[in-house]
This record gives C-alpha cells, structure tokens and sequence, in this order.
C-alpha cells in the first residue's frame, strides 16, 4: 500500500519545480514511506515537462492541454490517484500531499507531517512550518476570514494587531515549538490529507480557479469533524507566489473573486453584505493609492465584483 502520494500542480514554473522534486525525492528517500510522485502541469510553454520527465524518470507526469488552476490541477492528480471513482479504500493512498512547486523540502519534512497525520483518528489535515528563500519567517496557517482580517487588509493597524490573533496570525512562539498546535486552515503549499478525509468531503470546489481553495476545503473538513494541525518539526522552504506573480493585475482579480466567492458561500447574509462594504471601502482606497493604471483597473473590477449580489 501507497503510504503518502504527492501532487505537484506546475504553470510555468520549470526550474522551481525541478529544485521542488528534487529536495522532495532527497526527503522521501530516507522517510521510510512508501510513496507515489504525481506532477500536473497545467499548458507551460516552459519544457517544464519534458525536463522533468528526463531529470526524473520515475516521475509520474499529467500534462494538460489547459491551465486547470490549483483546484482543478490538484483535483485532476487526486482523480488519477483513484480517488472519485469506485475504486476500494484499501487501493488508495493513506495520505495525499498537495505540494506546492515553488517549494524546497528540509530532510524528515515529509515524514514529521504523516507521523502527525495518523497520530490521532480525528486528525484529517497537517501542514508544514515554512519559511521563505531567505530564510526568514513566514506565516504557514490561519484562523478563518473574518471580517477583521478583511479590516486588516486595508486598513493601518499597529504591528502587534497584524501579527496577532485580530488578524488571523498565530503567535510565532508556536511555530518555534515541537508539538503540532490546531489551527482554522494550513496554506495550501504543504497541504497533507487523510485518505478518509477525502473520501468523506469531496475535493476542491473549482468555482475557487485560484487563491481560498484550501480555506473553502478547510472550512468544509472542519464542518465535518476533522482536526487540522501545523507540524512545526515539518520544515519546508515556500518562496511564494511565483506562478500568480506573473500576472499580477490578473492575480488581484482572481484573489478577490475566490474570497467574494468564499464569503458568499460560508457567511450568514449579514456578515456576507458588511464583507462586501468593507472590500468596496477598500478597493476605493487602493486606487487613490495608485499610479499605475493596470493595477487601478484591477481594482476598479474587484469594486464593481464586491457589488454585485
């Protein structure tokens, strides 16, 4: 049996992605786990497949002819595996990775978060400790949108408030211990699921193309009775942002459409309608804060986005 299969969704990214299998294979190595390594590209014009079939001959390779989203690419990679059809519980992997590939993996990563996954029955979801490329800290999980978080977007707030529980921030102390602590939802980067969760909730909704789909699945497994936990002895390098920043006057679209979308589906009409005012007041804001006219144009769609029922 298949104790972890991981899913790499890949755009354009080809260098990254070879760093990414790479460090992942160096780990798996000596974890002890039996494993499967899926890649699903999404139409690069990078080579990015054929350099990572000829890099990694073991490598399982899913190219598309379109761009799938992470949602759809990953969902795609979970279908492959087996999952969405009848095929028997026994047959599926324990555990399903999502791995982003602007990611680099510290050696015993991959085993700390599946030892942390099966520790307890009630336990559906571990993510990693991340750091970015310099090394610095970065946040790796978040409580739920609330409509504070929302205020913190746009707003000034003291740093203690930003990097504080108002804004959804677990305290750093946390992320220096050894014991796994539960959180709302881990970053989508190292996002390892338990078979039964899957089976149990479905996979990604890909009305969410790109940005909140791991916070809608999150909020979906939660809902269901699962426990999801950051593993700090998990240690994975997350550079960030290297396929949506290629596009960012798009990326700001496509981030304000998932996080309408989730707000609409999981807040009661009240918290949905001042959500709404809030991103309007905001994306006002960002314009007058401006020069360049892409980007304010961007905005200006986001605004009218927030307007709409």
């Amino acid at each position: 049996m298949v104790q972890v299969a991981v899913i790499i969704v890949t755009w354009n990214v080809r260098d990254l992605a070879l760093d990414a299998v790479r460090t992942l294979y160096a780990d798996l190595a000596q974890s002890g786990l039996s494993h499967r390594v899926l890649v699903v590209d999404s139409a690069s014009s990078d080579g990015t497949v054929d350099a990572l079939r000829a890099a990694f001959p073991t490598l399982e390779c899913l190219a598309s002819e379109t761009n799938l989203g992470f949602a759809g690419g990953n969902n795609a990679g979970m279908r492959w595996l087996g999952f969405g059809a009848d095929t028997p519980p026994e047959q599926l992997p324990e555990a399903v990775y999502l791995l982003n590939p602007d990611t680099r993996t510290h050696v015993g990563a991959t085993r700390a978060l599946y030892d942390a996954l099966m520790s307890h029955s009630d336990v559906g979801v571990v993510g990693a400790r991340l750091s970015y490329g310099d090394g610095s800290f970065q946040h790796s999980a978040f409580a739920f949108a609330g409509l504070r978080q929302l205020w913190a977007e746009f707003f000034p707030l003291h740093w203690r408030l930003r990097e504080g529980s108002f804004n959804g921030r677990y305290a750093r102390a946390r992320y220096a211990g050894k014991e796994p602590f539960a959180v709302g939802h881990t970053l989508g980067a190292t996002m390892m699921i338990k078979r039964e969760v899957i089976l149990q909730t479905g996979m990604f909704d890909e009305q969410f193309f790109l940005y909140c789909e791991e916070v809608d699945w999150s909020w979906r497994i939660q809902k269901a009775g699962w426990r999801i936990l950051c593993v700090p002895q998990a240690h994975v390098t997350h550079l960030g942002g290297q396929s949506s920043g290629q596009v960012r006057p798009r990326s700001v679209i496509n981030l304000w459409d998932s996080r309408l979308r989730l707000y609409r589906k999981h807040y009661p009409a009240w918290k949905l309608r001042l959500a709404r005012w809030l991103v309007r007041v905001g994306m006002r804001r960002q314009m007058r804060m401006t020069n360049d006219p892409e980007l304010r144009a961007a905005y200006q769609t986001v605004h009218d986005m927030a307007g709409q029922p």
